[in-house]
């Protein structure tokens, strides 16, 4: 399902990496009251702007009932 603005939704893929280095993330990632996932979006958004790379951050849907109809 294509995702639109109106309904943003995350990129999902499968990622390989070294036990070790999955590890640390955790590591890091629980040190930081993060999920693993959370964490390595922000290394990658990190790395991206080290290298000068600007990400523009999605807008987040909406939460909650839709505003009532008059």
């Amino acid at each position: 399902m294509p995702s639109s603005p109106k309904n943003a939704q995350k990129k999902a893929f499968a990622l390989r990496l070294d036990p070790a280095v999955h590890a640390a993330v955790e590591r890091l990632a629980a040190g930081e009251l993060r999920s693993a996932n959370a964490q390595i979006e922000m290394l990658l958004r990190e790395a991206l702007k080290a290298r000068g790379v600007s990400v523009d951050t999605s807008k987040k849907p909406r939460r909650g009932r839709p505003p009532k109809e008059s």
